[in-house]
């Protein structure tokens, strides 16, 4: 197969909430911390020793800071970071809360809460969260967000206004509102200002234009994007967009032994999309189940991406 610019999609779209039957609305059982789309209950997976050992002293060093520092706006944020990268999203939901309700007009609360009810599958809380984010910084001068894992050259690459655009656009896209994410991901691209944050961007864009059928301006997305740009951290999107492109296929992507190289969810989402841009329905759902049977990236973008691309696929 070549570019998957000149086909649209044929597959039915519906939101999340119709295509995965609504999630359950029963207490979760104790440490789970959501349910995914077709009810399956979730919890924090089990980390490496090593990488779980650092977590938790960034944590223990972001309690202590908290402590010391109460009403601190950057100390509460920190704290619910930490929680996050353990998968610890309810406590990181509970004190993101605690800081919107503290400071009303700090966007980052709203932000960093609309992102962690994405992973846990609660969309129209997302969504309210991260439109109320891009109401409160309008007008006003975009920031660089501190890496909480910090990229191999030590350069962060984004910014609270490339995150609000980019998770409220995710959240409208998983929902299966693809000219509102749309108009997100514009708002998006405007403020990216470098290469990983114009690939990331570009993906997501790419994808939703697809979606709607609008085939003309998705290939416009395609045409700066090459190999030769400097990335740092969204060599994974780059190298779909290159597929996406028609200059890399399937395989040049998974490596020698195929679908068995498949360990990555956003690896995993994109090249099902692709199958599935193309009409081959039944490779999509394979790929999109593979990516699924890795239960410990049920977090991840990509993951989520495919839970609802799988059921919407189911019910066609």
């Amino acid at each position: 197969m070549g570019s998957c610019v000149d086909r649209a999609s044929d597959v039915g779209v519906t939101s999340a909430s119709e295509a995965t039957n609504e999630i359950s609305l029963e207490p979760l059982p104790v440490g789970a911390q959501a349910r995914s789309f077709t009810g399956k209950v979730l919890f924090p997976p089990n980390l490496p020793e090593e990488v779980r050992e650092l977590y938790e002293a960034n944590l223990t060093g972001a309690l202590a800071d908290l402590e010391a520092s109460p009403e601190d706006a950057d100390a509460l944020i920190w704290a619910g970071r930490r929680h996050g990268y353990l998968a610890h999203y309810r406590t990181a939901i509970a004190l993101f809360t605690s800081g919107q309700e503290a400071y009303p007009d700090d966007a980052r609360f709203q932000r960093h809460r609309g992102h962690r009810y994405i992973s846990v599958r609660e969309l129209g809380r997302a969504i309210e969260d991260l439109q109320q984010a891009s109401e409160l910084v309008q007008g006003q001068p975009d920031r660089v967000e501190p890496d909480g894992l910090p990229n191999a050259r030590g350069i962060p690459t984004s910014t609270l206004q490339f995150n609000i655009w980019y998770h409220l656009g995710l959240a409208h896209y998983l929902n299966g509102d693809f000219e509102l994410a749309r108009a997100a991901y514009i708002e998006l691209m405007a403020v990216s200002n470098n290469n990983d944050a114009v690939i990331a961007a570009s993906y997501w864009l790419y994808m939703t234009l697809m979606r709607l059928g609008r085939q003309q301006e998705a290939r416009e997305v395609l045409v700066p994007i090459n190999s030769e740009l400097d990335i740092i951290e969204n060599g994974a999107y780059r190298d779909l967009l290159l597929l996406f492109k028609g200059e890399r296929t399937p395989g040049d992507l998974l490596g020698p032994d195929g679908e068995q190289t498949l360990n990555g969810a956003t690896l995993g989402y994109g090249i099902g999309f692709w199958y599935m841009m193309a009409g081959d329905t039944e490779r999509a759902t394979r790929i999109f189940d593979q990516v699924l049977a890795v239960e410990s990236q049920w977090a991840a973008f990509g993951y989520i991406a495919s839970e609802v691309e799988a059921i919407r696929l189911s019910a066609v």
